[in-house]
């Protein structure tokens, strides 16, 4: 730097930084806009209130045509070997397909998985954001952070820009010192435990299967042809879902990525198309007990008759 400065050449316009270059009020307006690099928790707003009401409305004065679609299809449920978590890859922009290998479910530590639907850069974003508050809850308590503390982490965030057009439908699945959990948070500031959920676009078809398949006592196999068997029958209703399905498995020794199989791969299996022998074989026997096929349909409708004639009786 000081050879620089003797020879005159740090006066020369392609050596001069790039602060130099700048004013000081683009200087400014670089660092409010950049503010969240250094404090993840201040993002700049929209100048002006509401937007989540008032965008619409200057989009609308303006003739500017943004219309925000998303679809997905995610699912997790609680059984007796832990927690499963399971996902499409398919990002969406109304009609245009984004992506077919979106990763819709995120490892946030060993023992912990975040899932995104909604705006993919808000559920990117601050999944991120929690994964690094995951890293240094570790580092100064020497413990891994909980899953409560996870989901109370993001339903403050939520809270905070509630009303911003802030998008965003999440699970937290992970094993702690309390056992499996399994919590939902969303964009209003909800925060629910529960068994079983699903979101996304394809939810509605997704929790069919799950509504007749699930037991608490699944074996691992079980759990896993279920869920893989609910994201495989959303994708085929909803357009918005599709690609590879993403199957997670979380226990007490942390989680396990178990599959990445793509659809086609799955209608394979699940319709039988193009293996007459594969299916003879499967329906004298595995057959008989997968949830949704025609067999274990058959034998549930015998036994929801029986049970309907005891209750009149």
């Amino acid at each position: 730097m000081a050879l620089e400065a003797i020879c005159g050449m740090n006066r020369m316009p392609f050596m001069r930084r790039f602060d130099d270059l700048q004013s000081k009020w683009q200087q400014q307006q670089f660092r409010e806009a950049t503010s969240n690099f250094e404090n993840p928790y201040a993002l700049i707003a929209p100048p002006f209130e509401r937007p989540a009401e008032n965008l619409p409305k200057i989009l609308a004065h303006c003739g500017v045509r943004m219309e925000f679609d998303h679809g997905t299809t995610t699912l997790g449920f609680k059984y007796q070997g832990g927690v499963i978590l399971c996902a499409d890859s398919r990002a969406t922009s109304g009609q245009y397909i984004g992506s077919q290998t979106m990763k819709k479910i995120v490892e946030l530590n060993e023992y912990m998985l975040g899932t995104l639907a909604g705006g993919a850069a808000d559920c990117v974003y601050w999944d991120r954001v929690l994964a690094k508050e995951c890293r240094l809850h570790k580092l100064r308590y020497r413990k891994r952070m909980t899953v409560d503390t996870a989901a109370r982490i993001i339903c403050n965030i939520s809270t905070e820009y509630k009303g911003m057009g802030l998008v965003m439908g999440m699970m937290l699945a992970g094993f702690d010192d309390e056992g499996p959990k399994l919590i939902y948070v969303d964009s209003e500031g909800m925060r629910s435990h529960g068994q079983v959920f699903s979101v996304g676009s394809g939810s509605p078809y997704a929790l069919g299967v799950l509504d007749t398949g699930y037991r608490h006592d699944l074996i691992d196999q079980e759990a896993y042809d279920l869920a893989r068997r609910a994201i495989y029958h959303a994708t085929s209703k909803d357009a918005y879902s599709g690609g590879i399905v993403r199957l997670y498995h979380i226990n007490s020794e942390g989680w396990r990525n178990i599959s990445n199989t793509d659809c086609a791969e799955l209608h394979d299996s699940y319709c039988g198309t193009g293996h007459p022998q594969k299916n003879k074989d499967s329906q004298d026997g595995a057959d008989k007990e997968m949830p949704c096929s025609s067999a274990w349909t058959k034998r549930k409708l015998a036994e929801d008759n029986i049970q309907t004639k005891l209750a009149t009786v």
